[in-house]
């Protein structure tokens, strides 16, 4: 017969084993991202002669820049913000808005410029944005920015270069 201290420690154990594999500390998801194919790949020695250490770390790493240390957070000219690893342009200057987060922020991405996978880092769900390109880490997207998307693409600055418009000064 089964009795309540057995039954107990089965019961902890699957839950232990399920949070385990929900916060994505399991094999599951341990090469998501490198698993995935991309058209732009490099190795890692590849990577880190085209990029500073900081870009790299954020880029290829899914490392974070401090808040408000980004100058793109300060960029009010017309132009196209394009991924740092490829040049792949991702979002323009009409979508980005002062999120009070310290991370340059976009309402809307470009059409095919990124792609979405579940991080679940950090004991929290978020949604993590890739170039589509090469895979690099730009940031997450969340569901509190502004109208017309309700959406807040908040970027890490490292993982983005800015192209102004022709002619473009203010």
């Amino acid at each position: 017969m089964i009795d309540r201290r057995i039954l107990l420690a089965s019961a902890m154990s699957l839950a232990a084993f399920s949070a385990f594999r929900w916060l994505g500390l399991g094999n599951a998801s341990a090469g998501e991202k490198s698993a995935a194919k991309f058209e732009i790949e490099k190795t890692p020695e590849e990577w880190r002669k085209q990029l500073s250490a900081a870009q790299y770390n954020v880029l290829r790493e899914a490392g974070t820049e401090r808040p408000y240390s980004s100058p793109l957070n300060k960029e009010k000219r017309k132009g196209t913000f394009a991924c740092a690893g490829c040049d792949l342009p991702l979002f323009a200057s009409e979508t980005k808005f002062e999120s009070g987060t310290g991370w340059p922020s976009f309402y809307q991405a470009l059409p095919n410029a990124i792609v979405e996978k579940s991080d679940r880092t950090m004991m929290m769900v978020r949604t993590e944005t890739l170039c589509r390109r090469c895979g690099g880490h730009l940031g997450h997207v969340f569901d509190d920015g502004p109208k017309p998307t309700g959406l807040r693409y908040c970027m890490n600055g490292l993982a983005l270069t800015f192209k102004p418009a022709d002619g473009s000064s203010t």
